[in-house]
């Protein structure tokens, strides 16, 4: 099978790999033509992997058309933001019989839409050839092949299986779901908790405030997404919990290191300095804040998360706001 991977940053390159290494024949299309050049001729990407070696297999190019001419499968590995735009300047190359996996985490600012929600309405088609791959997948543990699990998620049963075989390897075991809402929901916001986590961190404090705000995100991401429609036990597993625990747990995420740094200095702007590529916790959390308000949803660590990044208040301010919240029943019971 020959599949498109359209993103050749950190996780468009890790994710190459799990598919050279699962059997298929992968074309990487980056926009940086020294990127892709590096990748050719000398199968690395310093800017991203340091000096990790890729498959020899993997073939780079800056040619969309180069990369989508006779794909079975495309892969989407680009920043959430820029999906709509760069799906308007695609969409007359590609065959609306291919399927899609996209691996993005977000949710775009601008329509508080999911990943698969932008995809199907720019590119004029419904769910049953989208599927979302997410999960606990930290990018530079990928690329060393250490054992990881991913949840392939899509309306469509056989597109799920499809993916999950098709992104099968020795290291990689992938699951599947029918929970696109679920899964595309907790990717995202997940990202926002460990912005928390993060701050958490950088201002000095220990476990028992990591594990608070761990799990009362939890609780916020789980409530958001069963009222747009998610399925409460999807948060029970990779996609959920799995997925925040490696987020907010790991010094490897972006996220988390842009948290850290927020906490340490105060300073967004010191904070972006901080970490060499997008930190999707950043753009989302306006989004996924209104999304909660749009279902009647209080997230107040999303929400003091969405009022430090845009400047609103400080990393000290949000501590200090969350911890003077009314306590009653920690889990309602129906």
């Amino acid at each position: 099978m020959k599949i498109a991977v359209l993103g050749s940053g950190q996780w468009g390159s890790a994710l190459a790999q799990v598919l050279i290494d699962a059997g298929n024949a992968v074309v990487l299309w980056g926009r940086s033509q020294e990127v892709i050049d590096e990748i050719n001729a000398k199968h690395t990407n310093n800017a991203y992997l340091a000096q990790h070696l890729l498959p020899e297999q993997i073939s780079a190019t800056c040619d969309i058309r180069q990369a989508l001419g006779g794909a079975n499968l495309i892969v989407l590995a680009i920043p959430s933001q820029a999906l709509r735009q760069s799906l308007e300047t695609w969409k007359g190359l590609i065959s609306p019989d291919i399927p899609i996996v996209s691996s993005l985490k977000g949710i775009e600012i601008s329509t508080q839409l999911r990943m698969s929600e932008v995809i199907g309405q720019v590119l004029g088609r419904d769910g049953s050839t989208i599927s979302a791959l997410t999960g606990p997948n930290l990018a530079l543990e990928v690329i060393l092949r250490q054992p990881a699990g991913a949840v392939s998620a899509s309306t469509n049963q056989g597109l799920a299986d499809m993916t999950a075989k098709t992104f099968s390897t020795p290291y990689f075991r992938v699951y599947t779901s029918n929970d696109v809402i679920g899964c595309e929901l907790a990717s995202a916001a997940k990202n926002v908790i460990a912005i928390a986590v993060g701050m958490s961190i950088g201002m000095g404090f220990g476990e028992n405030t990591q594990a608070l705000v761990i799990t009362r995100g939890l609780n916020e991401l789980t409530r958001l997404a069963v009222a747009r429609g998610a399925l409460p036990l999807t948060f029970v597993g990779l996609a959920g919990v799995g997925d925040l625990l490696a987020t907010c747990g790991s010094p490897l995420s972006r996220n988390r290191t842009f948290g850290e740094a927020l906490g340490r200095s105060g300073s967004v702007e010191q904070a972006m300095k901080a970490i060499s590529s997008t930190a999707e916790g950043v753009t989302s959390a306006q989004a996924v804040v209104e999304l909660a308000h749009l279902v009647g949803i209080e997230a107040p660590i999303m929400e003091a998360v969405c009022d430090v990044v845009t400047s609103k208040i400080s990393p000290q301010q949000a501590f200090v706001n969350l911890m003077k919240i009314q306590t009653g029943a920690e889990i309602d019971h129906v």
